[in-house]
């Protein structure tokens, strides 16, 4: 793609990549972010890694443009002059790409090579000292649902990934997956020599998950970035809590923990609460493998 840009940017052809929700999170340690601040730090680390010349448009936290454009994961667009869309793809392809724009515009003579680029993509920096905690293992398949941060007067430094069985809304009845991340790019580690992660819930009528709290493990090294994660059973009772009322219906969680931040040096307690709806997130994106850290099958 760089080297298509690198051709025809002279002809007059503009070339954007789109940030968008992450298709698959915990790739690289990467997780989603839950401000659009945070967003533009996804985007400023996707720089520094690739070490792209290509311009980047940041979505926003409604996805609007994400949905606008149907929502495929890695879709292409090429747009004349006068916002018309004249060629779309579901799944880039540089080489489609070219051949397009040389029907549209004209062939170019040398054509650039990625040798020529001579870029110097930068490896994603890794957390502190993963492999620590033993990643849990699911065997069913989980959709991840939608969790919304509350006001908070510090930065969201863990992020709460919340999933349920695939099974679960026809059913009532299943486990549910609780994972706290560390966001790499907030540069926070656990504090392993003050107490655990511990979290609380709070279900509405019609909704129990248990056990209702939860503590992570005693971990023997200082630091770590492991997530801390946590399987609990979830059992919903329609003819109580409808299906039309669970978007007014959230689970409250609670959590405390204690960070660090690696290069500012401090650290200090922080108790933050989420909001869980029991309906998919389609925005949430798909965990493959666990990603750079471990393994699962998730959606």
């Amino acid at each position: 793609m760089e080297t298509v840009a690198v051709d025809y940017a002279p002809r007059g052809v503009k070339f954007y990549y789109i940030y968008k929700a992450l298709a698959h999170p915990e790739n690289n340690g990467y997780i989603q972010p839950f401000t659009l601040e945070e967003r533009l730090l996804h985007v400023q680390e996707a720089k520094r890694t690739l070490g792209s010349g290509i311009e980047w448009i940041c979505d926003n936290m409604d996805n609007g443009l994400k949905t606008a454009l149907g929502g495929a994961p890695n879709s292409e667009f090429i747009i004349d002059p006068a916002g018309k869309i004249i060629q779309a793809r579901g799944w880039s392809n540089a080489t489609s790409l070219r051949t397009d724009l040389e029907s549209l515009v004209g062939k170019v003579s040398p054509v650039t090579t990625v040798a020529d680029l001579k870029m110097k993509p930068v490896a994603p920096k890794r957390p502190t000292a993963t492999g620590v905690v033993s990643r849990i293992q699911i065997n069913s398949v989980m959709k991840a649902v939608q969790v919304t941060p509350l006001e908070s007067d510090e930065p969201y430094y863990v992020k709460l990934r919340a999933e349920v069985d695939e099974s679960f809304m026809s059913e009532g009845l299943g486990m549910a997956y609780l994972g706290f991340h560390l966001d790499p790019l907030l540069h926070v580690h656990w504090n392993n020599l003050a107490a655990p992660i511990q979290y609380r819930v709070q279900c509405p009528v019609g909704i129990t998950m248990g056990p209702g709290a939860g503590r992570g493990p005693e971990i023997k090294v200082e630091a770590d970035g492991d997530p801390r994660e946590f399987l609990v059973g979830l059992e919903w009772d329609a003819s109580v809590l409808p299906a039309n009322r669970l978007a007014d219906s959230p689970i409250t969680i609670e959590v405390d923990y204690f960070a660090c931040h690696d290069d500012l040096g401090w650290c200090k307690p922080i108790r933050q609460q989420y909001e869980v709806r029991l309906l998919v997130d389609r925005n949430a994106g798909s965990v493959r493998g666990r990603g750079g850290f471990g393994g699962g099958r998730r959606r």
